[in-house]
């Protein structure tokens, strides 16, 4: 088996990988989701953590934009210090998301009138587009890290705005859930 063989056979490895872990994430916090803890006493200790969250998505989506400046403009070094940041700061999200929802009663929306179809539109397309973004960021780091440039380029342009609107969206969709949380 030559270089090149064994490189494709390690990048379907890690593709792989990949969509191995994405697939234990996106089932997890459907599980979660779909079967919320019935909890009949709650520790209101908990219910900092969608504020966190919230924070969190909006740091993410500063990074991401100043990240895009910074490619944009030349600035690799600056641009992988954004990116890997933003990938930390979402990976932290995630797990902050997952402990919460494991903790606590599920919550529903109480709005009424117009703002209650935006609300379920926002809802749907933040998450359709939260289950790709895991594959999508998991895969344009990998390749990136392959230093694998023109690939790179390729999925980041579909990477970005996806990443970008699901992180943007959940600190809209915090904000419009946030009066009906039980504390």
């Amino acid at each position: 088996m030559d270089a090149i063989e064994l490189n494709k056979l390690t990048d379907k490895r890690w593709v792989a990988a990949i969509g191995i872990v994405s697939a234990v994430v996106v089932l997890a916090v459907a599980f979660l989701i779909y079967h919320a803890q019935g909890v009949s006493t709650v520790n209101t200790k908990i219910y900092f953590l969608p504020k966190l969250n919230a924070f969190l998505n909006g740091l993410v989506s500063i990074l991401l934009t100043a990240g895009y400046f910074f490619i944009k403009n030349h600035n690799i070094r600056m641009h992988r210090l954004c990116m890997l940041s933003a990938f930390v700061f979402s990976s932290t999200f995630l797990v902050s998301y997952i402990i919460y929802h494991y903790s606590a009663p599920e919550t529903h929306f109480g709005g009424e009138g117009i703002i209650r179809p935006v609300y379920f539109f926002l809802l749907i397309t933040h998450i359709m587009l939260a289950i790709t973004i895991v594959p999508l960021t998991l895969l344009t780091l990998y390749r990136i890290w392959k230093k694998d440039i023109a690939r790179h380029k390729k999925i980041a342009k579909w990477t970005f705005p996806i990443w970008l609107y699901v992180s943007i969206t959940g600190v809209v969709v915090y904000l419009m859930i946030s009066p009906y949380y039980p504390v």
